[in-house]
Parts: structure tokens; C-alpha cells; sequence
């Protein structure tokens, strides 16, 4: 099992964008919630240059990148928000021995808090966006993920609430269960659909299959 992170586990994108209006209004930029949902399931710096570009502020993508960091990673420390049904289901994973991977393009510090507050070995690898040198929609991300795990891609269910992760995951080999959330989810040869995680197990997710 091959976990997105940012609107899958967790539904941590309305603190990404609550952080993107503050460095809107903190450097004189201009910003809209239709920019900020360009950006979901992106990697960091590509979403830092689209920052830049279109909310006007004097500042480098990285510069960007680590003053999101620094807003959302506050935010995550104060409350961890997690998807209906995710930790759950992971519950139901790991006590079934099913290896799992998470695979996001939030940078590592990102993830420390929220792995913190998770059983130790929930995920036998991770891998972020600053561990990859292509980020989402390249399927580098899972193909690494897969690799870490000793598995093959097409032996992986990957979960994903974005169109961005989807097409990652599938170009990667990947069946992807699809749990839309801020952004529709198009149609695929490897995609399969579900509106919520809530009440599943180990048993529903062996029983999908692609369209």
C-alpha cells in the first residue's frame, strides 16, 4: 500500500492555504483560492515558482517553500487533521502485515510531526519531495516507493485525492484507489473510485480491481 499524505491521511491543504494568503498579505501579493487549488498534490518548488509568478512577492521559490513549511508545520503541531477513516485503515494494514509506504511532496519536515503521532514501523518507507528529483505527476516518486518496499509497482494499491498523485501512481505501474477531495479526480485505465476510507479494511481493498 503506497499512502499520498496531504488530503488523503491527512486534510492538511486548507493550512497550506491559509499559509498562502498570509505570505499573500505579509509581502503585498495577491492571491485566490482558485491558485491555491492549482497547487494540490504539486511538488513544493514548482508550486513555489507558481507562487511567485502569480502572487507577485519578491521572494525565491525556495524562500517560498520553506516560509509555507514553517506556517503549515506550526499549524500540524497544534492539531493534526486526519482523513475519515485513513488512520484507521492503516490501523487495519499494519495489523495485517501489509507493508506500507507513504509517498508525498511535502518535504520531510513536514511529515516529522505527523509521523510522530503514529505507531513506530506504520510505514516501512517514505519518501518525500525533497528525496526524488522529479516530483508528482512523474511517477518517479512511487516507482521509489515500490522499490524501497521490495515490490513491484504493479503489485501496489496507491491512494491518492488528487489528479496530480493519480497520474503518478499510474504512470508508475500502480492500481490507484482515487478518494476525491478539494480537486476532481479524471477518469483512468488504473483508477478506481470510493467517496470516503471510512469503515474499509484490509479485505475491501483486495477486492478492488480496475475498471
Amino acid at each position: 500500500m503506497l499512502w499520498d499524505m496531504d488530503g488523503t491521511l491527512v486534510d492538511t491543504e486548507p493550512y497550506w492555504i491559509e499559509t498562502e494568503f498570509a505570505m499573500a498579505e505579509k509581502h503585498g501579493g495577491t492571491w485566490s483560492q482558485e491558485h491555491a487549488l492549482n497547487l494540490v498534490g504539486n511538488d513544493l518548488l514548482v508550486s513555489g515558482a507558481y507562487i511567485r509568478e502569480h502572487m507577485g512577492i519578491d521572494r525565491t521559490p525556495a524562500q517560498i517553500v520553506d516560509e509555507l513549511l514553517d506556517g503549515v508545520v506550526e499549524r500540524v503541531r497544534r492539531s493534526v487533521p486526519w482523513r475519515p477513516g485513513a488512520r484507521e485503515l492503516l490501523e487495519h494494514l499494519t495489523a495485517d502485515g501489509v507493508p506500507c509506504a507513504l509517498v508525498t511532496m511535502s518535504w520531510q519536515r513536514f511529515v516529522e510531526p505527523i509521523l510522530d503521532r503514529l505507531p513506530d514501523g506504520t510505514f516501512a518507507a517514505v519518501v518525500t519531495g525533497d528525496m526524488v528529483e522529479f516530483g508528482k505527476p512523474h511517477p518517479e516518486p512511487y516507482l521509489v516507493a515500490a522499490q524501497r518496499l521490495g515490490v513491484l509497482p504493479g503489485d501496489c494499491l496507491a491512494i491518492e485525492d488528487s489528479n496530480t498523485g493519480a497520474k503518478s501512481a499510474e504512470a508508475a505501474g500502480c492500481l490507484v484507489l482515487c478518494v476525491p477531495n478539494h480537486v476532481p479526480i479524471l477518469d483512468g485505465e488504473r483508477r478506481v473510485f470510493v467517496d470516503t476510507l471510512e469503515g474499509m479494511k484490509t479485505g475491501d481493498l483486495a477486492a478492488l480491481s480496475a475498471p
